[in-house]
């Protein structure tokens, strides 16, 4: 069973940045695509980025690209997202997840098996 564990949330000014972390417990982390994921009160919960097994593609919803960046250091079994320049919209539960082997894109919640228990983001305006 994989348990993914994010931290790093918290309260933020407009304009300012976070960086976000998502440890993995099982040794298996370099085979999958990771994401990010996001949930605000009210909506359901929508793509941010993923990276490929190797990290060498990266991909990024619209609203964030060219403000987040998703890394990952297969070594420590992690994955990040830093993010720059954040807005009150950014506000929301951030999730990381696992992807397994269901068919699909990336950017489909459905495709990822694993999921942490999220990390709340705050900005305020």
């Amino acid at each position: 069973q994989v348990q993914l564990v994010e931290s790093g949330g918290g309260l933020v000014q407009a304009g300012g940045s976070l960086r976000l972390s998502c440890a993995a417990s099982v040794g298996s982390f370099s085979s999958y695509t990771m994401g990010w994921f996001r949930q605000a009160p009210g909506n359901e919960r929508e793509f941010v980025a993923a990276i490929s097994p190797s990290g060498a593609r990266k991909y990024y919803a619209d609203s964030v690209r060219g403000r987040f960046t998703i890394s990952r250091d297969n070594a420590m079994n992690a994955v990040y997202l830093q993010m720059n320049s954040l807005k009150p919209e950014d506000t929301a539960v951030y999730y990381c997840a696992q992807r397994g082997p269901k068919s699909g894109t990336y950017s489909t919640a459905g495709v990822y098996d694993y999921w942490g228990q999220g990390t709340q983001v705050t900005v305020s305006s």
